[in-house]
């Protein structure tokens, strides 16, 4: 591997990389929007008196409707991810937005199960690749003293697409908010025409002219600029010690230390990330509050999770360059951690005919949400992005996002027939646990890998 250069690196501008990084999490916006689209129009989809449906839908066909986006991004990753590795980042982006848009686009000309299937269809295929190539093209267009803050965009997007489509939901009619919606993946795509490509993908094609051009761009430098120079030889260097390697197939990467034991660290964050229980809080969370004896109006208690989320997504924001990754982590797992034994014993004492305050419960989902937004989601794609050479980057995001989709379909599978056979508390206290071992992850396993070169963080996995 080689060695990282001591010459003192000078930040250039940043408004560029900004721009850039806003635009492409717009995909992230989308998902947002697409992921909420079924909450606020389940009562328009199943009544009997809506103009929207020539008859009401079923339970079974919306639920139906409503699994299909997650089942479809498993396959989503892999296919968005050949994509990117195959013919640019740039064509990745492309092929999230496209079938966003699709989505939309038949949502406006049919509201028939067969079509809201294939429009879910569309939206799961950009769900998987929108978790992946969104942070591998960040990474790649920004300067290590950024990347963090850039990459958690995404998490800021997400929730506030849910936000919007739960407000706009609320307030205005079914077709308004498709008509509305549909521009922004139709206009992103027009703006990808003249979206840079990663200058990391460039260097692998050996294109070093195009690569300078675009670091230059992206730092608001001169193409000749020593700063340019350097970070160009340094992704040179890496090229080139990669391609002395054999051809890399997932065998080739668990036969190699640093990248397994980077792979195999990864796997176990997301399955605690994935599967720690605030996905379930989120999708649950009218059916948690009723039955923790809880009565809000139906408007507020939809718009307060993301408005939470939203919250814990600023806050993730401002402090992932300043506190660190682990940090971040770590202490949002043990918050969620407290919340989760909180809501458990809440739960355990009322069902055993107890009365608890309502509003303990609110606070322990508050607090469960917010920390979900404010490390636990965002933070382990910070540092999937940051933790693997450009050459590989897709192939191994590909699977960990792939994997990450799986945990939480089977998370929202499990959590109904398990609370109904053994008692909500029971998922609590078992949600409890996985954050518990995602304090430990974080705290023992995970490198810290702020403003850390990829050279750096392969070092630190090779002990």
């Amino acid at each position: 591997m080689p060695a990282n250069s001591d010459l003192p690196r000078k930040p250039g501008k940043t408004i560029m990389q900004w721009i850039l990084a806003i635009l492409v999490n717009t995909t992230m916006f989308t998902y947002g929007l697409q992921a909420g689209w079924i909450s606020p129009m389940t009562k328009v989809l199943q009544s009997k008196t809506s103009s929207v449906v020539d008859q009401p839908i079923s339970d079974a066909s919306l639920t139906l409707i409503a699994s299909t986006m997650p089942l479809i991004a498993v396959l989503g990753v892999p296919l968005c991810s050949y994509l990117a590795d195959r013919y640019g980042r740039r064509v990745g982006v492309l092929a999230v937005a496209v079938p966003q848009a699709l989505c939309w686009i038949i949502k406006i000309f049919t509201t028939s199960v067969p079509g809201l299937l294939i429009a879910r269809i569309f939206a799961g295929i950009a769900a998987g690749g929108c978790f992946c190539i969104t942070p591998m093209y960040v990474k790649e267009i920004s300067q290590d003293n950024i990347r963090g803050l850039l990459i958690s965009l995404m998490g800021l997007n997400q929730n506030l697409g849910f936000l919007f489509m739960y407000t706009m939901g609320a307030f205005l009619n079914y077709y308004t908010v498709l008509w509305i919606v549909v521009w922004l993946p139709l206009v992103l795509i027009v703006l990808l025409i003249k979206v840079p490509e990663s200058p990391a993908y460039l260097i692998k094609l050996e294109k070093y002219e195009a690569a300078a051009s675009n670091i230059a761009l992206l730092r608001g430098r001169k193409p000749d600029d020593k700063e340019v120079v350097y970070e160009i030889d340094c992704m040179k260097n890496e090229d080139t010690y990669f391609k002395s390697l054999p051809d890399v197939s997932f065998s080739s990467i668990l036969k190699t230390k640093p990248w397994r034991k980077g792979l195999l660290l990864l796997l176990l964050l997301i399955t605690v990330q994935a599967g720690n229980g605030c996905f379930a809080i989120i999708t649950y969370a009218s059916s948690i509050l009723v039955g923790s004896g809880v009565t809000l109006s139906p408007d507020i208690q939809t718009l307060s999770i993301p408005a939470v989320m939203i919250i814990g997504s600023v806050f993730s924001i401002a402090c992932v360059e300043k506190v660190g990754r682990k940090l971040l982590m770590s202490s949002t797992f043990g918050i969620t951690v407290v919340s989760f034994l909180c809501l458990a014993s809440i739960i355990l004492v009322q069902h055993q005919g107890g009365s608890v305050p309502g509003w303990l419960s609110v606070m322990s989902i508050i607090a469960a949400v917010w920390a979900y937004a404010a490390g636990v989601a965002p933070i382990p794609y910070v540092v999937m992005a940051e933790m693997f050479n450009f050459q590989i980057r897709a192939k191994v995001l590909g699977c960990i996002v792939t994997y990450a989709w799986f945990i939480s379909f089977v998370q929202l599978f499990a959590f109904t027939p398990i609370s109904n056979a053994l008692g909500a508390h029971t998922m609590f206290y078992c949600f409890a646990g996985i954050n518990l071992l995602g304090v430990f992850v974080t705290l023992v396993l995970v490198p810290e890998t702020k403003g850390k070169t990829v050279e750096e963080i392969t070092l630190l996995l090779a002990r």
